[in-house]
């Protein structure tokens, strides 16, 4: 089964399919992210990196602290507190 999400291909594979053919897998999810699957139901996901920036950034945004600082930047910008891009300089 193939899925798209946020303009990703999402390919569904059952785990015994990923235990026997992991390098295969592994290589497809360089390009594809692999829903892996156990009875039918999604279980995991195999995600590939094609760079070590991709890596970088993949953990950065699952990172809890720098989730919960973009967090709270975004409430002081709310509130006012935040400095208005003019006075931003080079």
């Amino acid at each position: 089964m193939v899925e798209k999400e946020r303009g990703k291909i999402m390919k569904h594979v059952a785990l015994a399919a990923v235990k026997d053919n992991l390098s295969r897998y592994i290589h497809e999810a360089e390009e594809d992210q692999i829903v892996i699957t156990r009875h039918g139901k999604p279980v995991g996901v195999l995600i590939g990196f094609q760079t070590e920036d991709d890596w970088f950034d993949y953990k950065l945004e699952n990172d809890p602290r720098f989730l919960r600082r973009i967090a709270q930047s975004r409430v002081s910008l709310k509130a006012g507190k935040g400095i208005p891009w003019e006075k931003i300089k080079d």
